[in-house]
Parts: C-alpha cells; structure tokens; sequence
C-alpha cells in the first residue's frame, strides 16, 4: 500500500500517516498550506506532551496568518521534525513530506475513523 493511501485526513486540514501499528507522522495538507501562504514560524509541540485527538499542539505561522494546527490523533508526541525550524520553506513546497511530529496513538481507531483521501478531496471540493 502506498503512502498516500495509507495516509488519512482530519477535517481540520491535517494529515496522519502511519510509520508502523501505533505510530504516526503527522503534518498539514497542501489546501492548508495554500490558504496559510509562505509559513515564517512554526510553533512544535514538546516532546513527552499528551495531546487528545482535535486539541492544537502546534501553531503554524505565516504571511497571511497564524493557524493551529490540531492533532488528528490523540497520543505522545514521541518527536519532533525540528529540521523544518531552519526550513520552513519545506512546508509549502512538500506539506506531504514535512511532517511536523511523530506521535504514538493511544487509540487505533482514531486513525480508522479520519477521512480517505477520497472523503477528503470531496471536503475541500
């Protein structure tokens, strides 16, 4: 199964992506990234943090605006792509490939329960 169909959608414009049973990479989609504009700031999460599906544990900033980004899933944040801090530029250019934090789910049925990218693409249409 690829990636793409692999990864799921949070109305919220967020992405998760699994990297094995009960962890996932987690970022913005590129509809999100395209109303922010050219991110300037990102705001991560604290590595250890517990954060509960829908709650804002990161904030991106841009031209245009500062935007929360909300977990898709609720778990620990077990890392943090701090690579991007001196890259943000990344963010628009691969919002797929720029993941803002890894996170061990507490709760497989989360992921489950977000949108396909089918259900997506119908969302922002």
């Amino acid at each position: 199964m690829s990636q793409l169909t692999q990864r799921r959608y949070s109305n919220t414009h967020q992405w998760a992506s699994p990297v094995d049973q009960d962890t996932f990479l987690i970022g913005i989609t590129d509809f999100a990234q395209q109303q922010l504009g050219d991110v300037m700031f990102v705001d991560l999460p604290q590595v250890g943090r517990v954060v509960s599906q829908a709650e804002s544990s990161a904030t991106v900033e841009s031209v245009k605006s500062a935007s929360d980004v909300y977990s898709p899933l609720s778990g620990t944040v077990i890392e943090v792509n701090s690579a991007l801090i001196d890259q943000l530029e990344k963010i628009n250019n691969d919002p797929y490939g720029s993941w803002l934090f890894k996170i061990k789910c507490d709760n497989s049925q989360e992921y489950d329960d977000l949108l396909s990218e089918d259900a997506y693409q119908q969302l922002i249409s």
